[in-house]
């Protein structure tokens, strides 16, 4: 194993509850986090829910507290503002900590990773 740590860009573009892949990807978002790795998340499409602030699922692992979790961590988060504003999501829905941005904030996101990945 390698010691230089990485820079993931980690594209989530499912809805919190629809897939478990947002849950799987900020499981991995948060083990990079601990092992001292850089982490970049752009929310997209029906992932913009994922940043949505009090989320109280009852049969699902709470996926904003992971969001939560990651964001302390030290992880950058990014909201598509086209995406938040054709489902009618405003920047006060947001978990603190995230910001909109358009796709010139994803493509510095791109450009800084050592690898992206999609979900």
């Amino acid at each position: 194993m390698s010691d230089k740590k990485k820079v993931f860009t980690i594209v989530i573009g499912s809805g919190q509850y629809t897939k478990e892949r947002p849950y799987t990807l900020l499981r991995f978002a948060y083990t990079a986090l601990l092992e001292g790795h850089k982490i970049n998340i752009f929310l997209v499409e029906d992932g913009i829910w994922v940043g949505k602030k009090n989320q109280d699922p009852t049969t699902y692992d709470n996926v904003g507290k992971w969001l939560k979790d990651v964001i302390e961590e030290g992880a950058k988060v990014l909201s598509c503002g086209v995406c938040m504003k054709a489902r009618g999501m405003s920047e006060d829905e947001l978990i603190a900590g995230i910001q909109k941005t358009t796709m010139h904030g994803f493509l510095e996101m791109c450009e800084e990773a050592d690898n992206i990945m999609f979900g």
